[in-house]
């Protein structure tokens, strides 16, 4: 049976607060607590978390600083639980590493379903190992030649690209062999557009690259992998 993970609840109401642990406990998470970021970030260098779930209206320290921060640190899952439900704040909220974005009043027998399906995910990433990862993920041998719109690649040579196709591939290369949901991918591209939650878009910009690099005999390492996203894998 899997192990269930440790949650930290960054939360400055109280009995929202108290409410959660003491379901999630129930459902066999183990829980503590922070009312603030200050509050935070003074527990965790005592106690451990595997997932975060962080409301972005805090005391001082906002939500969205906080797992900005975070999201640098380590692997680890996070969670914005908050009354902002306007689109600008979603889009904010994932493009800074948030795996889940939920809007309270939060049901919690739906966010135990997601907390579970999200550990579970995070278990199968780490065991699977699927590609070469690397420590780093900006790569020095490919590059954006932004004044030309081009993809450069190792040997010099150029792939032009529209503009979509650029901020597509500028996502992708700021995080080389790491793999990158549709769904991510099309929040960010198309934030300031009619928001829509159809990733059929990115895959249009995706057939569109690869079409153009065949037949230009560029080798393209762009790479879907099933049912997680897209990755740019940089031996």
């Amino acid at each position: 049976m899997l192990k269930k993970p440790t949650i930290a609840i960054i939360e400055d109401n109280n009995d929202l607060q108290e409410e959660l642990s003491f379901f999630l406990e129930a459902k066999g998470f183990e829980c503590w607590n922070a009312t603030s970021a200050e509050d935070f970030w003074r527990k965790l260098h005592l106690q451990k978390a595997d997932i975060f779930l962080v409301d972005i209206g805090l005391p001082g320290e906002d939500g969205f600083s906080l797992i900005s921060h975070l999201s640098k640190l380590g692997d680890f899952g996070l969670v914005i639980i908050t009354a902002r439900g306007g689109k600008k704040d979603y889009l904010n909220g994932l493009s800074l590493g948030a795996d889940l974005y939920l809007v309270k009043p939060v049901n919690f027998a739906e966010l135990n379903e997601k907390l579970e399906a999200l550990w579970q995910r995070m278990q199968l990433d780490k065991q699977e190992g699927t590609l070469p990862l690397k420590a780093e993920n900006k790569s020095p041998n490919w590059a954006i030649d932004y004044s030309a719109c081009n993809l450069v690649n190792p040997k010099g040579e150029n792939l032009l690209l529209t503009q979509q196709e650029k901020e597509l591939l500028a996502l992708l290369l700021e995080q080389t062999n790491q793999i990158l949901t549709r769904t991510y991918l099309n929040d960010v591209l198309f934030r300031h557009q009619d928001y829509s939650e159809d990733t059929h878009r990115v895959d249009v910009i995706v057939s569109r690259l690869r079409k153009k690099a065949r037949e230009q005999a560029f080798n393209l390492p762009l790479k879907s992998i099933f049912g997680k996203g897209l990755v740019f894998i940089v031996e």
